[in-house]
């Protein structure tokens, strides 16, 4: 089973690697980062950078997709090389999936249309536009589309594709393995729970979040 991560310049790390973390674990899988061009591709903070082994075309028939989000997004929403191979891998694969504001990549390439979908907080007002339909859950199954919410749902995603794939019992000891167990100090991570003045600061400045 191979299962392919979307690298792109300014793609958030967590968005890439929490999939990779919990879905690298499955029996027989073999993950693969991909881009437009193989070799270094830098994260949005810092100088963080991961290795894409393998170029879209050398990736034309994965079994899952994982498309992350980041500031780099952007960038890509009118790039017709990178939806014409959503477009094409989409076809044969098994899942095809998101996180953050890799729904929107999706959306734009037209594979959302008439589904539902999340995203990150700050971006759900965007999938109406681009024919799908917002949820705020932090994970949305439909069909084989599996999104999620903003960076760290990623791992939450990622468990609940391990168990559609798997079963419950190997997503279990996946999450027993990586030991996730989230006990945040703050409840501030969802605008249902933080102070309403960061929420409404991060609502007047967005940019601040994803960039």
């Amino acid at each position: 089973m191979q299962i392919a991560v979307l690298l792109f310049d300014r793609f958030t790390a967590l968005d890439a690697v929490g999939p990779y973390e919990v879905l690298s674990r499955l029996p027989g899988a073999r993950t693969v980062f991909v881009a437009a061009r193989a070799g270094a591709v830098t994260s949005d903070v810092g100088s963080l950078r991961l290795t894409a082994e393998a170029t879209l075309a050398e990736a034309p028939r994965p079994d899952v997709v994982v498309v992350p989000g980041g500031p780099g997004q952007i960038a890509l929403m009118t790039d017709e090389p990178v939806h014409e191979w959503l477009r094409a891998v989409d076809r044969t694969s098994t899942w095809t999936t998101s996180v953050c504001t890799g729904s929107l990549l999706l959306a734009a390439a037209g594979l959302l249309t008439g589904r539902r979908a999340t995203s990150h907080w700050l971006a759900l007002d965007q999938l109406p536009a681009l024919g799908a339909t917002p949820s705020s859950e932090r994970v949305v199954v439909d069909g084989k589309y599996v999104t999620a919410a903003g960076v760290s749902a990623g791992i939450d995603m990622a468990l609940t594709l391990a168990g559609r794939i798997t079963g419950d019992a190997v997503a279990q000891a996946i999450q027993l393995g990586i030991e996730y167990d989230p006990h945040p100090p703050y409840a501030a991570g969802s605008p249902a729970t933080a102070p309403a003045p960061l929420v409404a600061a991060l609502r007047a400045n967005p940019q601040a979040v994803l960039g």
